[in-house]
């Protein structure tokens, strides 16, 4: 498909691995500096000076606790400003690509969430991805990528530090890193989530709701685990609980999500040991010198 790519969240852990995964295409990247989607006008003005022929959303408030004090930012972002973005679409006839979260499930299950299953948020977080999800596929050819434990970036950025940037650090730093045993994610390769979008994209697959993670399954300990055999590094891990921590929004414990739907596209993703070594052996140097975080969940 050719044509201009609008991406908005730009700025961000995936907004600037898209930026740089459509470089073969003319791209208008926004951040909130150049582009605030929580305005309707401004969004639909944006959108028609350009006339893309696709565009993807990859901004989000992701603070989850803070999203239980502060509902109204939360669904201002996750969920209005993406039915902004699909009225734009429908307007210049453009693709939308919208990236939801594992966060809509509320985390009872013993095997991956396909995306026939009922999703069931116990967060102000969690709920307001969920009508993000609705509203994206209200778009005449609207695409929700569910992701999740997303890692990776493009050479030289920084992004916000997320939780596998934390245990990383602290494995590196010959510190400990506390991390849950009774969490269990499908981490998420920005790099492989980017080839995933263009596949859906240019080989103009059926529009709707896809699982977009690196295959598999681990908890948060077994993630590090590997990392630490990958670096050649003996770790220091403290195993926690979800229980042991004080967080005010609730996590899913089981947040495991199925691909199959995208397989079914004709896009395989690899799994998340593959990605994470490809990750740790591609990486700037600049990462590796980065402090230390708290455990993110």
């Amino acid at each position: 498909m050719s044509g201009c790519v609008f991406v908005v969240g730009a700025g961000g852990r995936l907004g600037a691995a898209v930026v740089e995964g459509f470089g073969d295409r003319k791209v208008i990247a926004h951040t909130r500096a150049t582009l605030d989607i929580t305005d309707a006008t401004a969004v639909m003005r944006a959108v028609k000076a350009v006339a893309p022929a696709v565009i993807v959303n990859c901004a989000a408030f992701n603070r989850v606790d803070e999203a239980e004090d502060r509902p109204l930012d939360a669904l201002a972002v996750n969920a209005f400003a993406v039915r902004s973005l699909a009225r734009a679409a429908e307007a210049v006839d453009a693709v939308l690509v919208h990236y939801g979260s594992d966060f809509v499930f509320d985390g009872d299950a013993t095997e991956p969430y396909s995306e026939e299953a009922r999703p069931s948020p116990r967060s102000t977080y969690g709920l307001s991805k969920l009508l993000g999800d609705w509203l994206a596929l209200d778009a005449p050819s609207g695409f929700v990528l569910r992701v999740e434990s997303l890692f990776g970036c493009v050479p030289g950025q920084r992004p916000r530090r997320g939780s596998l940037d934390a245990i990383i650090e602290a494995l590196e730093q010959g510190r400990a890193a506390s991390v849950f045993t009774d969490r269990v994610v499908s981490p998420s390769y920005v790099d492989d989530v980017v080839r995933a979008t263009r596949h859906l994209v240019d080989a103009h697959a059926p529009p709707g709701l896809y699982h977009c993670v690196n295959s598999g399954l681990a908890t948060w300990y077994e993630v590090a685990e590997e990392a630490a055999r990958l670096l050649g590094i003996v770790p220091r891990l403290e195993p926690i609980t979800l229980d042991a921590r004080a967080m005010k929004a609730p996590r899913p414990r089981f947040c495991a999500l199925a691909n199959r739907k995208l397989a079914g596209a004709g896009f395989v993703m690899p799994s998340w040991k593959d990605a994470l070594g490809r990750w740790l052996a591609s990486r700037d140097s600049s990462v590796r010198q980065g402090t230390i975080g708290r455990v993110h969940g």
